[in-house]
């Protein structure tokens, strides 16, 4: 269903107003003489703008069921534990479950991915490539899937240069783990540099600090991107590093941060479950500096990154439960919470932005007009979900509960009714 204009609906600010949609965009004004579309009431309905997921692993996502549900990993039981299943794993397997996970996300308001697909050592290294970029094929119109290749530093030059060449949208890879990880920075800025993508890197996931020589990886990939003069767009992904630096030494290396350009993607569920593993006592969080990456003015985008499989066997592909870790974990406010998942997500992204402003993209997630903070809690289960003013999913529940009280507006939103 394609909408013209969405009535009486409440903005973020808690204003009611009418919305008008011309050609996928919202419009100052209806189009004249336009027919084509539907007029929606939406009295009793909030309006947010869509979310993202800036870190998924759809070739990973929903694998949980094929390994032991009892082994708790770290991230290199997770690593090897991956390496042992994607042997018997091709690109068919992978397309359906990447199809499969992007349901769950655009049904829980989510518009637009970034996802990660690995080059494996073992079979054909491109059928997650392939299958990914023929799903992204699959979703255009609907859903905005950017595909990164995910490189490994075993990964030969020219295989690389092969899987960027099957039309990824965005060069990765996890330094962090090299052997050499400044060398193996540098070999993917370079690629990046030669095929004028951007860049997206895993960096400092890790809770232990390295002595003030050593350096950290996103100080690394700050310094070569400004020596390199880089204009494309470079994010630092997981950066848990960065919320175990004393306050000093936190502010010197997002300061660098800043000057490079880089946007940072926090990723609360899975480096919850990955990291502190070793610890005996004051777990650490296993999340970056939150709220001194706001404050430096570095762009923060915020998801879920693996969903069920062995880096995290949880997750509901549900950009508030990200917002609800946010709050809870890294004590971020409502509104950053939501930003994090939605205009600061895009940012990061490079997205154009979406939202209710005229000019923005229609991408929308309409949810009961009830307090915000049950929103983003994840409490609420009815959305409607619009992606360039088509909707895309429409989820409404029934519950009873034999209990004193009235039903509140979360458990029985009103209709969302065609009024053409």
């Amino acid at each position: 269903m394609r909408l013209r204009s969405v009535r009486g609906v409440r903005l973020l600010d808690g204003t009611v107003t009418d919305l008008q949609v011309v050609d996928g965009r919202i419009s100052a004004n209806p189009a004249p003489g336009a027919d084509d579309g539907v007029d929606v009431d939406a009295t009793g309905w909030r309006v947010l703008p869509s979310a993202v997921e800036p870190h998924a692993h759809l070739d990973k996502a929903l694998t949980a069921p094929r390994v032991d549900p009892a082994a708790g990993n770290d991230l290199s039981a997770a690593i090897a534990q991956w390496k042992a299943l994607v042997a018997g794993i091709d690109a068919a397997d992978i397309a359906e479950r990447a199809l499969a996970a992007v349901r769950r996300y655009v049904a829980n308001g989510i518009t637009a991915i970034r996802s990660h697909v690995d080059v494996p050592e073992s079979g054909d290294p491109m059928r997650g490539i392939d299958a990914l970029v023929a799903v992204r094929e699959q979703l255009r119109g609907r859903v905005t899937l950017q595909v990164c290749m995910l490189a490994g530093h075993g990964t030969p030059d020219a295989v690389l240069a092969e899987a960027a060449a099957r039309g990824v949208d965005v060069i990765g890879g996890c330094p962090h783990i090299a052997p050499d990880p400044r060398r193996e920075t540098a070999r993917m800025l370079d690629l990046a540099e030669r095929l004028d993508l951007p860049v997206d890197l895993h960096a400092d996931e890790q809770t232990g600090l390295p002595p003030e020589d050593a350096g950290l990886d996103i100080v690394d990939l700050a310094e070569q991107v400004i020596a390199r003069g880089l204009q494309q767009r470079v994010t630092a992904s997981h950066c848990v590093r960065l919320g175990m630096l004393p306050p000093d030494r936190l502010e010197r290396v997002l300061e660098l941060a800043a000057r490079a350009g880089l946007g940072i993607v926090t990723l609360p569920i899975t480096n919850l479950y990955l990291q502190g593993r070793d610890a005996t006592h004051a777990v650490p969080r296993g999340i970056a500096a939150v709220r001194q990456i706001l404050d430096a003015a570095v762009p923060l985008a915020a998801g879920a990154d693996n969903l069920r499989d062995p880096f995290n066997p949880a997750g509901r592909a549900d950009p508030f439960e990200t917002t609800s870790l946010l709050m809870t974990a890294a004590h971020l406010r409502p509104q950053e919470a939501l930003a994090a998942v939605t205009t600061g997500a895009r940012t990061v992204l490079g997205l154009p932005p979406a939202g209710t402003a005229p000019g923005s993209a229609a991408d929308l997630v309409l949810v009961p007009d009830g307090d915000l903070g049950d929103v983003l809690a994840g409490a609420v289960d009815a959305r409607v979900v619009v992606s360039g003013g088509r909707v895309v999913a429409d989820t409404r529940t029934a519950r009873a509960v034999d209990l004193p009280g009235r039903v509140g507006p979360d458990l029985a939103p009103p209709p969302l009714s065609d009024v053409r």
